[in-house]
């Protein structure tokens, strides 16, 4: 589904753990649902000790994660869309947490985690902090990055203190009863509301409606928000010009370079743009195939390829003409996930997630995502959300200058970590 959505300047979101279940919070802070909080008494640990290979290792999975459901996604959208790999790998690194046995084994498989729980959480935990820290340089509201988790279950399930402890420490997410099994539907308008907050409204909902059922136990939830000005906005006016998109040309606003504002490499078959944003610790990066060879390139991305392709030169020394796009997607990711591997955290009566409770009573329903983004001459702003729904088992659930006139890859990234916040492709930006 494709949307149209306005650049504005947002409001720094609140950085919370749980909203009332209908209503904008504004602010620093927020209630609290009126349910009892069931959170660890544990706070979250802000100077995790992680090693330099461990932050690695960890930027290399998430990468071959990313190239991963990059490559099952474009089988099953016919035109743009975008995901959020970091948004959809910190939610399921929460459900990770509760895994054991078989099931945690084919979870670290999909995931590319190669790194011991021991050891990847708080691998997590300090990306995360990483990814929130402001940039020094940059403006009020110029350049905003905020990720925010919540768990959710249902009155009087119990919980392992072990594991509300590691969400408490590495994730920030506190865990908040609902009447799932009573009122399903005012439990999904509640973290919903949750959602569009983190996400300052940009996605309102998640969960639609019977998506949250009463056999359901737990949610966990994620939330991505992104805001930056570019460091050398477009010039203005945008002129209209040819896009060559896979179904015929099309005219579109494109946004036009005055002076200098990126970094342009090539490669064997594509070529590649770094454009900044406000701060200098986020940039988003084009990759754009030779004429015609747009659906080869994709069908043959690999990470270690990707990865090459994204190590260009910084600085602005050249121009790129881009045009302006909007859009969003949404996914129900069960059979991606299954594909790549993780079939057991979906079987009833084979699922382990004994880490949880200490039983073998739950499994996953659902893993919902949605993204949007939208480019512009000012900036970019986007937002993600992922939600993972489990239920008891047994129950169904100038120099140079590039003209991006053709179907083209676009990442956004935080530079320090390398850490890819959102992705995609255009192929027709008037859609």
């Amino acid at each position: 589904m494709t949307w149209r959505m306005r650049i504005t300047r947002l409001s720094l979101l609140a950085l919370v753990a749980a909203l009332p279940a209908c209503g904008r919070v504004s602010g620093l802070a927020a209630s609290p649902p009126t349910a009892p909080d069931l959170r660890s008494d544990k706070l979250r640990v802000t100077d995790p000790a992680v090693s330099s290979d461990d932050a690695a290792a960890l930027a290399a999975g998430n990468l071959a994660f990313g190239v991963d459901l990059y490559a099952k996604l474009r089988a099953t959208n016919a035109g743009n869309f975008i995901f959020s790999q970091t948004s959809i790998s910190i939610a399921l690194a929460m459900l990770y947490g509760g895994a054991a046995a078989n099931t945690a084994a084919q979870m670290a498989s999909t995931l590319h985690f190669t790194l011991p729980p021991e050891r990847l959480h708080p691998a997590f935990d300090a990306l995360d902090l990483a990814l929130t820290t402001p940039p020094a340089a940059s403006a009020a509201n110029a350049f905003q990055l905020a990720i925010a988790n919540s768990t959710w279950v249902q009155q009087g399930f119990t919980f392992l203190p072990s594991y509300l402890d590691l969400l408490a420490t590495s994730y920030g997410a506190g865990l908040y009863a609902e009447d799932f099994a009573g009122a399903p539907e005012a439990a999904r308008l509640a973290i919903d509301a949750w959602v569009a907050n983190a996400t300052d409204g940009m996605i309102p909902d998640l969960f639609p409606p019977g998506s949250i059922k009463p056999e359901t136990r737990l949610v966990l939830a994620d939330a991505v928000y992104f805001h930056g000005d570019w460091k050398l906005p477009f010039g203005r006016p945008t002129a209209n010009a040819t896009f060559h998109a896979p179904t015929g040309d099309v005219s579109v606003p494109m946004m036009a370079a005055s002076v200098p504002n990126a970094a342009v490499w090539t490669g064997a078959g594509w070529s590649a743009a770094a454009l900044s944003y406000v701060g200098g610790t986020a940039s988003m990066l084009l990759v754009v195939p030779d004429a015609g060879t747009f659906d080869a390139f994709e069908s043959g991305l690999t990470a270690d390829g990707l990865a090459a392709m994204l190590a260009g030169t910084a600085g602005a020394t050249d121009m790129v003409m881009l045009p302006r796009f909007s859009f969003a997607t949404g996914s129900s990711l069960p059979e991606t996930l299954k594909a790549l591997g993780m079939t057991d955290a979906f079987t009833p009566g084979v699922a382990d997630f004994s880490a949880m409770n200490g039983g073998h009573d739950l499994s996953v329903e659902d893993v919902l995502h949605k993204a949007v983004i939208a480019v512009s001459e000012q900036g970019t702003t986007a937002a993600a959300a992922t939600g993972t729904t489990l239920t008891t088992n047994g129950i169904a659930i100038a120099g140079r200058l590039l003209v991006v006139d053709r179907p083209f890859l676009f990442f956004i990234r935080h530079d320090p970590t390398g850490a890819i916040l959102f992705q995609g492709r255009v192929l027709d930006p008037s859609m």
